[in-house]
């Protein structure tokens, strides 16, 4: 197949394009030209928000499956609905579990969830502005997946990724929580701290692999069985470096990344019923404390 991935040549982004092309298939990478590209793969350099530079780069090409890996505002959507149509076969979009920022439900939340239908989108609010962009990450995405369901020309999926751990983590999260533990300073969570789930970042490169080859429609949950919670990761850093994990527990204010008052649990069924295997966060946890201790030396 010949595949168009937008953006995303770094962390599990790199991991995709390496699998797709061990898979045999052709690859060209679409970025603003800042950062290169894996050799053999091809190369459209455009900047995304611009639907004539888009135009012009994409004019005489097609492509079995697109995968935008960095497709987070409506507008961005809406240029990209217009622009592929009759250019590509399907479209796969890597949206996030930040779209269920209006959900706290007790129990694991699948896709109907979240009616996209009733989404309001807003392309005229200021998503050119990377701090509202970035303070408004959860609901670009739910906007951007309501442009494409609301009739795209071509088929369409999104991929809902959980929380990433793993090696190259430029987040820095999970390297918060080594660097505390390790020298006993304190762990600011909620009162009540809710589990979320997780998945390993070879994990989520090889299910967008995936994804793209399959030809479900509609959006899909991506994450690793096996909820954890702020105090199995900090289990894990006391036993690899040792240090002493110290909970600060806050009413109002600014928590720890990974610490969450509500739910962030998704349900992973429709993914099973697809036919993708996900493994269990057990298998892979001291792995991803292992990359982020590395990372903190």
């Amino acid at each position: 197949m010949d595949v168009l991935v937008i953006g995303g040549s770094r962390y599990f982004g790199k991991r995709v394009i390496a699998l797709l092309r061990e898979s045999g298939h052709r690859v060209t990478v679409l970025n603003r030209g800042s950062s290169g590209v894996p050799d053999g793969t091809g190369h459209l350099v455009a900047d995304r928000d611009d639907e004539a530079a888009l135009e012009s780069v994409l004019a005489g090409r097609s492509f079995d499956v697109v995968l935008d890996q960095v497709c987070y505002t409506p507008r961005q959507a809406e240029i990209a609905r217009r622009v592929f149509t009759g250019r590509v076969r399907r479209y796969v979009m890597t949206s996030t579990v930040e779209v269920y920022a209006y959900e706290d439900s007790a129990g694991p939340v699948p896709e109907s969830a979240l009616d996209l239908a009733s989404v309001a989108v807003d392309t005229g609010a200021a998503w050119d502005d990377p701090e509202f962009r970035d303070a408004h990450y959860g609901e670009g995405k739910r906007q951007a997946e309501a442009v494409f369901a609301a009739g795209a020309a071509f088929a369409w999926a999104s991929v809902r990724v959980a929380h990433v751990l793993g090696d190259d983590d430029f987040t820095g999260r999970l390297d918060h929580y080594v660097r505390r533990v390790r020298d006993g300073e304190p762990i600011a969570v909620p009162a009540v701290n809710r589990p979320a789930t997780y998945v390993y970042v070879e994990e989520i490169a090889a299910f967008l692999a995936w994804a793209v080859e399959a030809d479900f429609t509609g959006p899909v949950n991506a994450h690793s069985h096996g909820p954890l919670h702020t105090a199995d990761l900090c289990a894990e850093i006391e036993r690899q470096v040792g240090g002493r994990t110290v909970f600060r527990e806050v009413e109002v204010g600014e928590v720890s990344p990974f610490s969450f008052a509500r739910s962030y649990g998704m349900d992973n069924a429709r993914a099973t019923e697809l036919g993708y295997s996900f493994s269990h966060s057990s298998e892979w946890l001291a792995r991803a404390v292992s990359d982020a201790v590395g990372a903190a030396r």
